[in-house]
């Protein structure tokens, strides 16, 4: 994995390699990352030439007339010697300046990861990684800057932090220490981002990679779902299937920094680490400050390779503990049901019928605790409302498990209400500036991690609930932004927002390690922490509050560039959704949430007989592919038609794929569609099935009248009875083929285009979606070829 040579240094990886030197003037100088090169490749012919010196570039030594910090490609650069391209550091040293010239002083390789004091990090053993520790130094500060590289070999990923150590007696004050910077040699690059909102999270963007620079960053306090922290550059018209791709993300939950810069001579500068905005550390003689770990790839299978890659990192080296590997449970969540508004009766009812169904996992959201009958009060006291639950939440819990579920249970840990035993016991316990009045967001305060006796009070509240009641799943929400960053227990409050992110792992890892049972899903108002972070401690997110399906294209799409399926909660919900009002059918909210872990959250008292026969076919048909759903290998199909989406999950021994074909708008008069199933064996003998479902008889309203011989009023007594009890069957389509050949692709049946409608006309419409199923039909032998 690692290879040291005569002053270079080589990172192996399975798919890819990443090579860089020191400099006679001790800087390292970056060289090579992409394709996994030959053993004897010779560095030099990689390397970047000079031979003068560049027009204005300032000398590092003038007894070196071609040696200009700011055109070469380095691992690390600092300011005041002349490189101006972005920095991943800013310090005011001992010395009272901002130079900082750390070069070489040594080395260290590890079988295995290093941990981190303080920050969770990628996990690995020592037959799968080894890491490599790269010590330079600021002699005339006596300032030790050491880079780790831990190198994850199958999962191509390479992991980098950075240490600062200050060995002088006086003190240095850091303004901006970012986790890795890296330079490449530009190639047409597009930097693609994961940007939104509140129910419209990681849409994904693109923009060229222009001379000047691109900043993707948050500072909202959380990682945010205005940007995520993760990104990726393509190379040229790199896509889906084809071309180079880098992705870059960081194992970290608050204010994050990505910058891309292009500069005067074509070399892209790519910096990733802890958002600098409102952040100051000091550091006295001894003291160390560690960055978060970024994470790097590289693929030249496009994005969907890129992607397939990071899932495997993700789920090999991020999701620890019980959480690993294992398929998540069918849940059902009584948000959307109730809201606020339930009864022990309520909840029990839908119990029932979510059983009767194949649910395995009852969650009770908010709302089961202190005077919470709105989002206004309560938030804070976790004890039991016994107006809802006279008979306590531990009998309740007790029913669920005799029904044969799991049980869950909903928290918001971090934050409070004005209106509350908490605030009205402890107002210092919640964030405010001296002198002003703090701002508000949904009726809450956000309550000061920094605090230790605000995280103990945290650990007792919320440990006192799971070890009194048994809990199989916790939900963990956060639903605000910081504000009134301020905490009377820091001297420094440039110390505040990554004090609260230390504060919240360490409440984490307090409360759920003692307890590796639980099923921890975090959230933060949908995807505001889809995170590394976070997913270091819950296995799978929460990932939006918009469970509209042809939003979640858009939004589970994004994510799936960087995270994995396993880590995606996606439910069904009632239709007309209330984040868009669009009615959407119930097999596209289903195809679409299949696609990640499955859950359903709606009043399943309002499903008709027919609806309630097709969500219980829809959990078994999960059930019995659940494994390939949540751990395939993902690919996105570059689409063909704006108006259409294509997913695909594929087994990893490439004998079952599942193909999700999703019409976000009917378009007139369109020609045939055609399925590319990626991922199998070229020479096995495949069959690609339709998964059986039904179209409601009121879909087609008025037109009705063509099929019946008698005169229906759509929104009839008649009409509605049908509706009920009867549905149609929907278009079954059924091939054969090699797998070579499925890759290529095949038409598919006619989608509805205006001149009829019979059993073999799809009848997709608006929001219209089909899933397909490929399954190997004949033996192969090792070779892949049929017999």
């Amino acid at each position: 994995m690692i290879r040291i040579g005569d002053g270079d240094f080589r990172l192996d990886t399975a798919h890819t390699s990443y090579w860089f030197r020191i400099t006679a003037h001790g800087h390292p100088e970056h060289v090579h990352y992409g394709v996994r090169l030959p053993a004897d490749q010779a560095m030099e012919p990689l390397a970047v030439k000079r031979t003068v010196q560049p027009g204005t570039s300032v000398l590092y030594d003038p007894a070196d007339e071609t040696y200009c910090l700011d055109v070469i490609p380095l691992e690390w650069s600092g300011i005041g010697k002349g490189d101006y391209r972005e920095t991943p550091a800013e310090i005011r040293m001992p010395d009272g300046t901002f130079t900082a010239d750390f070069r070489y002083r040594g080395h260290q390789v590890t079988d295995g990861c290093i941990p981190m004091e303080t920050l969770p990090s990628a996990a690995g053993m020592p037959d799968d990684c080894q890491t490599l520790a790269l010590t330079l130094w600021d002699e005339s500060n006596d300032v030790t800057l050491t880079l780790y590289y831990t190198v994850f070999e199958q999962t191509d990923v390479i992991a980098r932090r950075a240490v600062l150590l200050n060995g002088n007696e006086k003190p240095l004050t850091v303004r901006r220490l970012l986790s890795l910077q890296l330079d490449l040699p530009n190639d047409r690059y597009r930097m693609i981002t994961l940007d939104g909102a509140w129910i419209k999270e990681a849409h994904r963007h693109e923009r060229d990679v222009a001379y000047g620079l691109a900043v993707n960053a948050s500072t909202t306090g959380d990682s945010s779902n205005r940007h995520n922290p993760g990104f990726l550059l393509a190379a040229g018209a790199a896509g889906e299937s084809f071309g180079n791709v880098y992705g870059f993300n960081l194992i970290y939950s608050g204010n994050h920094y990505g910058a891309v810069e292009r500069s005067d001579q074509d070399l892209v500068r790519v910096a990733l680490g802890i958002n600098p905005y409102c952040f100051e550390w000091t550091l006295a003689r001894g003291e160390r400050f560690e960055t978060p770990e970024g994470v790097l790839c590289f693929s030249d299978g496009g994005f969907s390779g890129l992607s397939q890659r990071f899932h495997d990192f993700v789920n090999r080296h991020i999701v620890r503990g019980e959480g690993r590997g294992k398929e998540r449970p069918v849940l059902i969540n009584n948000w959307e049901a109730h809201f606020f508004q339930f009864t022990r009766g309520k909840l029990l009812r839908l119990a029932r019928r979510a059983r009767r169904l194949g649910v395995e996992l009852f969650v009770l959201d908010d709302g089961w605790f202190g005077r919470r009958d709105s989002d206004r009060a309560g938030l804070g006291d976790y004890s039991v409302n016994r107006r809802k639950l006279p008979r306590g939440l531990s009998e309740f819990a007790d029913r669920i498990h005799r029904m044969g579920m799991a049980f869950g249970l909903w928290f918001e840990p971090e934050m409070v209400n004005p209106d509350s035993d908490l605030y009205r016991a402890h107002p210092e316990y919640a964030l405010r500036t001296p002198g002003k009045t703090p701002a508000m967001g949904r009726n809450q305060l956000v309550l000061d991690l920094c605090n230790p006796a605000v995280r103990d009070f945290i650990v007792r509240q919320v440990g006192r609930v799971l070890d009194e009641v048994k809990v199989d799943y916790v939900k963990w929400d956060d639903n605000r932004h910081i504000s009134d960053a301020c905490s009377p227990c820091l001297e420094r409050q440039g110390e505040f927002f990554h004090r609260y992110i230390l504060g919240l792992y360490e409440v984490l890892g307090r409360i759920f390690h003692p307890r590796p049972h639980i099923l921890l899903e975090s959230c933060s108002s949908g995807g505001n922490r889809f995170d590394l972070g976070m997913l270091c401690f819950s296995p799978q997110i929460w990932t939006s509050d918009d469970t509209d399906p042809i939003e979640r294209l858009a939004i589970q799409g994004g994510l799936s560039c960087l995270y994995p399926l396993s880590a995606m909660g996606a439910h069904v919900s009632q239709a007309p959704h209330q984040q868009t009002l669009r009615a959407t059918p119930l097999s596209t909210r289903f195809n679409v949430a299949a696609f990640g872990c499955l859950g359903y959250e709606m009043d399943l008292k309002s499903l008709t007989p027919v609806q309630r026969r097709e969500v219980r076919e829809q959990i078994a048909f999960y059930k019995a592919h659940r494994q390939t759903f949540q751990y395939g290998a993902f690919y996105r199909a570059q689409p063909d038609k704006a108006n259409k989406t294509v997913w695909h999950c594929v087994a990893r021994d490439g004998s079952t794929a599942l193909s999700g074909f999703f019409q976000t708008q009917a378009s007139a008069a369109e020609g045939f569609d055609r399925l590319r199933v990626p991922g199998l064996r070229g020479g096995g003998w495949y069959r690609v099935s339709t998964k059986p479902q039904r179209i409601e008889v009121a879909r087609f309203g008025g037109l009705i009248r063509h099929i019946y011989p008698i005169s229906l009023r759509p929104d009839g007594w008649i009409m509605r009875t049908i509706n009920r009890r009867f549905s149609l069957a929907d278009c079954v389509e059924t091939y054969e083929g090699y797998g070579a050949a499925l890759a290529e692709g095949f038409p598919l049946n006619t989608p509805f285009i205006g001149s009829g409608y019979n059993a073999r006309v799809r009848a997709l419409g608006d929001f219209g979606s089909n899933l397909y199923l490929t399954r190997t039909v004949k033996p192969s032998d090792q070779n892949g070829q049929a017999v």
